[in-house]
């Protein structure tokens, strides 16, 4: 009914039929058929014809003098709503587990803030998702399955998970050449690791954890600081241990042994149209993590 109302107040301003039909480039027809079926809706004349104009009636003018402004309002809130949506400016709100976003995504934030001036990234290092259902969010990276139907998702990438140990500990304690070894060890475990397999790369031979952890925490960078300092074997994702593989400080134990890989998923709420500046943030981040090797599966 709006494209109608639009018709009407068309009419109105050009005079004449015709001449309305010349500046919305539509025949004649079709704008009488549009016309009449609006007054039909409303029950009333909305125009009287003469040979040469198209007068509005009382109820006409009274219409037009009501619609007019208000289609004018409704374009200029269409314009700076769109002009908004693909504008790449403004605040990103958005959600990323705390040791991947400290370390290997730091590049990334750079690049955004670089590359867009007007971008302001508001960072929130967690694993909630509550912000995300009620809106308080744009965008979260989570590792793992996603499973909830209500989101709308983007595979990332996939994070690779190892054991480490100082080579201080290894040199005390012997380097397990099994995982049954394990078991003489004191092993520093995180979240969500307590379930793991282990498998072997070339045989596929499958061995489930063999012993409880002497330390577990829900924090993945502790767990690598104290295997730094020697205080056992961690598991760890490479994401947030490679600079001290790297380096020496911490050496892969087990290292034929593999963890499945854990995927990373880009996801925001299914009912939310992306706008630009949070479209750009989900573009830098595929575009980051498909030349990431630590990403890579």
């Amino acid at each position: 009914m709006l494209d109608d109302l639009d018709l009407f107040v068309a009419i109105v301003d050009a005079g004449s039929l015709r001449a309305a039909a010349l500046r919305l480039e539509m025949p004649a027809p079709t704008l009488t058929r549009r016309l009449q079926a609006l007054e039909a809706r409303l029950g009333c004349k909305l125009l009287n014809r003469s040979a040469r104009r198209m007068v509005p009636s009382n109820e006409g003018w009274q219409y037009y003098e009501q619609c007019k402004p208000l289609l004018a309002a409704l374009r200029q809130a269409t314009a700076s709503l769109d002009a908004t949506l693909n504008r790449v400016e403004g605040v990103v709100r958005l959600m990323a587990p705390l040791n991947m976003a400290n370390d290997m995504l730091l590049p990334l934030w750079e690049r955004l803030l670089r590359d867009h001036p007007q971008l302001r990234l508001e960072l929130k290092l967690n694993n909630n998702m509550d912000d995300l259902y009620s809106g308080m969010a744009d965008l979260a990276l989570r590792v793992g399955e996603q499973t909830d139907p209500s989101l709308q998702q983007r595979r990332v990438g996939a994070v690779r998970t190892i054991l480490v140990a100082a080579p201080g500990y290894l040199e005390a304690h012997g380097e397990p050449e099994r995982p049954a070894e394990l078991a003489a060890h004191r092993l520093l475990m995180s979240e969500p690791f307590q379930r793991w397999k282990l498998r072997h790369r070339e045989s596929g031979e499958e061995v489930e954890w063999p012993v409880a952890p002497c330390l577990q925490a829900n924090d993945m960078l502790l767990t690598r600081r104290l295997a730094e300092a020697g205080a056992g074997i961690a598991v760890s994702p490479l994401s947030i241990c490679h600079r001290q593989v790297a380096d020496g400080s911490l050496c892969r134990v087990l290292e034929p042994w593999e963890i499945a890989v854990r995927p990373v998923y880009a996801v925001w709420p299914q009912r939310r149209a992306l706008p630009a500046r949070v479209r750009v943030v989900l573009d830098a981040l595929l575009a980051f993590a498909a030349a990431e090797p630590r990403l890579q599966e």
